[in-house]
């Protein structure tokens, strides 16, 4: 009786979603303000004044007649961003989203039960497979733990995107189509689709009402991999969708048009809970050097992963494994929930199986035969050509620094996060000789719906510690002061982004005002400083933690001549992952990894000399 009662208070996983705040509309003057101080670090003393007057115009002209109806629109809307910003950083973006908009990341079983060893594959991945199964079944009948600050619950909405989701191309515009139903809402996909060279297979994973067992799975991927080693490849049509998004579009077009049958299967992949890939990719990786089992989840054989589907599973031939995401419908937290409860069921079953082994008499998967043609195949191949060409171009590097990690930091009174990002700032500007404009995450859940707001971590406070620890007569004293003032800077910052004092996607807001108007661009907006600094995702630096848990990922640079920056902070290591173009002659991620890994160590030893 004591466990019904628990039962029934027990708070469910959507339960505060209609109690929770508006996203608010910060104040114009407040965000203007904030948008200045961000520009200093890239003007010199005339261009800054410039500026502050092309500021000053906006506060006292159009910004005004603009910040009004972004308040008139605020009020219809609980989050007013959110459908823009689905549109603008994801949906309209052109360019291939599998290599320049996905975002993926090892997993870090190989540290504790499952390190690399052929031969394990299927036997893993039907484990692996299982425990992501609850995880949905969880979500499903609403037992996932809410999220919480404190005792502030945050926005699980996007968790509804983890399954049976999928982008779906279109000609000026993609779209999101979302599957997933919790029990009491109804029916919920149960099936999951598996990719092995270039072919296409499809099973429920419920079978008589109930979830197949590791070993019925098993049974099941076997029975796959069997058929595509001792037949000829498929076509590998998901290569398809690693292609420029109108290109896609035109040839997903084409392809239902050549035969009906063709769209029943695509639907079946999108509606799918997940894509399993069967990759023969068989990735070195050691707890310490992630660098080529992460470059194969980022960029790995195409034609074995649905590039616009929420969750791709990837199991590589020596057991180890990855995922990659199509970033549209959620938030790298959602993957790293996932990640690290299923990195958790391993480690604490010893990454075995101890239930029954009888397989229940279940259906064979069903193989999905697309009706190709030559113009397809010339599509597939095209697709994969530009693919493994942009690929190539990708330096690629995951390290972890072992000397300490977040207990030091903590101990010395540092926020991990911050110590990482002012430690990029400083490796940058001794990389390049000058300031680099960085995009951080900073999560908005607390308001309803939200996503992400840009802390901008190099500040004025940050150049200032910068220059300093690159000038000799400069004292360690005078050194230290001026780390804690950015330290103190960007600890405020980030509180400010995430309660909705932010001002990137408020500056967003006020220019899509203008262009839904139809009123000419504000000159703010093309102010040579406003891209200078970072506005209009032109960020050298796009940076994110990833947390503080045994879950990592990886991102590509956000411009061409940028990096990608993320990384993850343990008690005893900070594992980062860093990515630049190789055509680019002026960055280099190694050299960037090794002069962060240099900067950790001399903040260190900044906080090691006595305070005055």
């Amino acid at each position: 009786m004591e466990n019904q009662l628990a039962k029934s208070t027990e708070e469910r996983t959507f339960q505060y979603q209609d109690s929770l705040p508006s996203l608010p509309v910060p104040s114009l003057e407040e965000s203007l303000k904030k948008y200045l101080e961000s520009v200093k670090p890239f003007a010199n003393e005339e261009e800054y004044k410039k500026t502050e007057a092309i500021v000053q115009k906006f506060q006292n002209g159009i910004g005004k007649k603009l910040q009004q109806k972004l308040l008139e629109r605020a009020k219809e809307k609980r989050n007013w961003l959110e459908d823009w910003w689905l549109n603008v950083a994801y949906l309209d973006v052109r360019i291939p989203s599998q290599l320049h908009v996905n975002f993926g990341g090892p997993a870090s079983h190989i540290e504790h039960y499952w390190p690399p060893k052929e031969g394990t594959q299927l036997e893993r991945g039907s484990i692996s497979l299982w425990h992501i199964l609850n995880y949905w079944q969880l979500l499903r009948k609403e037992k996932l733990p809410v999220h919480k600050v404190g005792n502030t619950p945050l926005d699980m909405n996007q968790f509804r995107m983890l399954f049976s989701t999928c982008k779906v191309p279109g000609i000026t515009r993609d779209s999101v189509i979302n599957y997933f139903r919790t029990e009491s809402e109804g029916h919920c996909p149960s099936h999951i689709a598996v990719m092995c060279r270039g072919r296409v297979f499809v099973f429920d994973v419920m079978h008589e009402g109930c979830l197949m067992t590791p070993p019925e799975i098993l049974r099941q991927l076997t029975y796959i991999q069997k058929k595509c080693h001792s037949e000829p490849d498929g076509p590998g049509v998901a290569a398809l969708t690693s292609e420029e998004r109108t290109r896609w579009a035109k040839a997903r077009e084409y392809l239902i048009n050549l035969n009906p049958e063709n769209l029943t299967m695509l639907e079946k992949i999108q509606s799918s809970l997940l894509v399993y890939c069967l990759d023969d990719g068989s990735p070195h990786v050691t707890p310490e050097d992630y660098s080529q089992v992460a470059a194969k989840v980022l960029t790995g054989d195409p034609t074995v992963r649905w590039g616009d589907k929420s969750y791709n599973l990837i199991s590589f031939s020596n057991g180890v494994f990855g995922c990659n995401c199509d970033h549209a419908p959620y938030d790298a937290m959602v993957i790293v929930s996932i990640s690290y409860y299923v990195d958790q069921k391993i480690f604490e079953s010893e990454g075995r199986w101890t239930g029954s082994d009888k397989v229940r008499d279940i259906p064979l998967p069903e193989e999905l035969v697309f009706t190709v043609d030559e113009k397809v195949l010339n599509d597939i191949n095209q697709a994969k050509a530009q693919y493994f060409k942009q690929a190539s171009d990708l330096q690629l590097l995951v390290y972890a620094f072992t000397s300490f990690g977040k207990k030091l930091t903590k101990k010395k009174k540092l926020h991990p996060d911050t110590f990482v990002q002012l430690a990029l700032q400083l490796a940058y500007y001794r990389l390049h000789g000058r300031p680099g404009c960085c995009y951080e995450t900073a999560m908005t859940r607390y308001f309803y719906h939200g996503r992400t707001e840009t802390v901008r971590s190099c500040t004025v406070e940050a150049v200032r510690w910068c220059q300093s620890m690159q000038d000799p007569s400069t004292s360690l004293f005078e050194q230290q002061h001026r780390m804690l003032e950015a330290f103190a800077k960007h600890n405020k910052m980030m509180k400010d982004c995430s309660t909705g004092k932010g001002f990137d996607r408020h500056l967003l807001g006020l220019s899509l005002i203008a262009k839904e108007e139809c009123l000419p661009v504000p000159e703010l907006f093309t102010d040579p400083l406003f891209s200078r600094s970072g506005g209009g995702g032109n960020f050298v630096l796009s940076t994110s933690l990833i947390g503080y848990l045994r879950v990592q990922g990886v991102v590509v640079p956000m411009v061409h001549n940028g990096y990608g920056f993320f990384y993850h902070i343990r008690d005893d290591r900070f594992i980062v992952a860093c990515t630049a173009w190789k055509s680019c002659p002026e960055t280099d991620a190694e050299k960037l990894v090794q002069q962060t890994f240099r900067a950790f160590g001399d903040m260190m030893q900044l906080m090691d000399i006595a305070r005055l």
